[in-house]
């Protein structure tokens, strides 16, 4: 195992400097997945599960969504909600039960609810996923086909978990993968700039928001 005194941000910095392999790139087709942008973890004030890295974060997200919607192509916006038994949240939500725990966010309660900066427009998807991935059980995969879809957009919470997991089932499915890095945000300095140092290295190019919206300017 190599050793090294830097700090995860700095691994990740030093990794964009200093690229060690090509980038994936950009492709034609881009499809935006934000993940999980709900209150329960967009609003620090109010609940102890929610975070901010980029106090832009929402900003950034709403014109990355205004420009895929000028493509006329897919807007998705996830977030997690259980039943009254919390069952449908399976194993993931076996280690804890407290009022704050993953299974005690259901369906309809303002921890649920995505945040009310967001713009999300008519025709844009909207899913209540059960687990990290915004592809494990649902239709985005099928989607994408049929859009034609060749680059997958990630943005949402946290880094290290459910954004990390979409970013990995979107590689595996065949998708370039980018990761606006201020449209991203965890609940820790390490974890967060440790998963885009190993997304950057490994399944996605992460880069600046700006460089993505540049390219959004050169589709039609």
């Amino acid at each position: 195992m190599e050793l090294s005194e830097m700090t995860a941000r700095q691994m990740f910095e030093h990794l964009r400097a200093n690229p060690a392999r090509p980038r994936y790139g950009f492709g034609t087709r881009p499809m935006l997945i934000n993940v999980d942008l709900q209150c329960a973890y967009t609003q620090p004030d109010t609940y102890v599960t929610a975070y901010e890295t980029d106090p832009r974060q929402t900003e950034h997200v709403n014109r990355l969504a205004a420009e895929t919607r000028r493509l006329g192509l897919p807007v998705v916006w996830t977030y997690v909600a259980f039943s009254p038994s919390g069952d449908d949240c399976g194993m993931f939500g076996t280690r804890t039960d407290t009022p704050d725990s993953l299974q005690n966010i259901k369906i309809g309660s303002p921890r649920a609810a995505l945040d009310p900066r967001l713009d999300i427009a008519e025709g844009d998807v909207v899913l209540n996923k059960k687990m990290p991935s915004a592809f494990y059980e649902t239709h985005l995969t099928s989607l994408a086909i049929h859009h034609k879809i060749d680059t997958v957009i990630v943005t949402g919470g946290s880094t290290s978990g459910c954004v990390r997991a979409t970013v990995v089932d979107s590689l595996s499915r065949g998708f370039r993968t980018i990761v606006p890095v201020e449209c991203v945000a965890d609940l820790h300095e390490s974890p967060h700039f440790a998963n885009l140092y190993d997304m950057h290295k490994k399944y996605a190019d992460c880069v600046g928001v700006d460089e993505v919206l540049d390219w959004y300017a050169t589709l039609s």
